[in-house]
């Protein structure tokens, strides 16, 4: 238990903590719910030229410009049509808010640290970094994500400087 990876979903599961779990596809993840902002139906997005494809554009939230990440897009997935289960995640990163969109929200996972493993070792063409571990709930993995590298590695022109 010494390895900085190890180190790093101790500090993330300390003492037992609360991920929103969300479904991409047949897939499911886990966002730390401290960091969540708040969840809406997926609502008009008005595309912004020259941005990379996961980023899908922008919205306004209250009278905030709010940039839009397709997780599936920015997880290399296949696209699918967006459904009336499809919402949008608003989550703080950084300094900053960003919308990601998923395919739907399944619950809130109460998850102790020994119920999660680091992320495996794939080889040197596979980039998991964006995965803080695995948690193993009942019968389920919930790859639980990292979202300032998942967002913070995006392509980051003018879109996710809003």
């Amino acid at each position: 238990m010494n390895s900085p990876e190890t180190h790093e979903i101790a500090e993330l599961v300390s003492d037992g903590s609360q991920f929103l779990a969300f479904r991409l596809g047949e897939e499911e993840y886990g966002l730390e719910i401290l960091r969540v902002q708040e969840i809406k139906g997926y609502s008009k997005i008005t595309p912004l030229p020259n941005t990379p494809h996961e980023i899908k554009g922008v919205m306004n939230l209250r009278g905030a410009v709010v940039p839009i990440i397709d997780l599936r897009t920015r997880l290399g997935m296949r696209e699918a049509e967006y459904t009336v289960f499809t919402v949008i995640i608003v989550v703080t990163v950084g300094t900053k808010i960003v919308g990601l969109v998923v395919d739907a929200v399944s619950d809130v996972l109460n998850v102790e640290p020994e119920m999660v493993v680091p992320a495996p070792d794939l080889g040197a063409g596979v980039d998991v970094s964006f995965l803080t571990g695995i948690a193993r709930t009942g019968d389920r993995l919930v790859s639980l994500l990292n979202i300032d590298r998942l967002v913070g590695n995006a392509s980051e022109p003018a879109a996710l400087t809003a």
